[in-house]
């Protein structure tokens, strides 16, 4: 299942349970004027940011919250 949803609707926390139950999570953002969509997923063993110019695999829970903490997903 993909849900889409606003930087900053849900907290880390959430977004890395959503994955973790198999969610496909769509993040809508703000970069310099336009809005962009970052896809976040797991597949059971490796997390993803796919972004539009770049795709981030990230080992473990960790570095993904990192990654969501630091680019402002939640």
């Amino acid at each position: 299942m993909t849900v889409t949803i606003d930087a900053g609707d849900v907290s880390p926390d959430e977004l890395i349970e959503r994955l973790r139950a198999g969610e496909r999570v769509v993040v809508r953002t703000e970069f310099l004027g336009d809005t962009r969509e970052v896809t976040l997923r797991y597949d059971g063993e490796t997390f993803y940011c796919d972004t539009p110019t770049r795709l981030h695999k990230h080992t473990d829970e960790a570095e993904m919250r990192a990654c969501i903490e630091q680019q402002g997903y939640a």
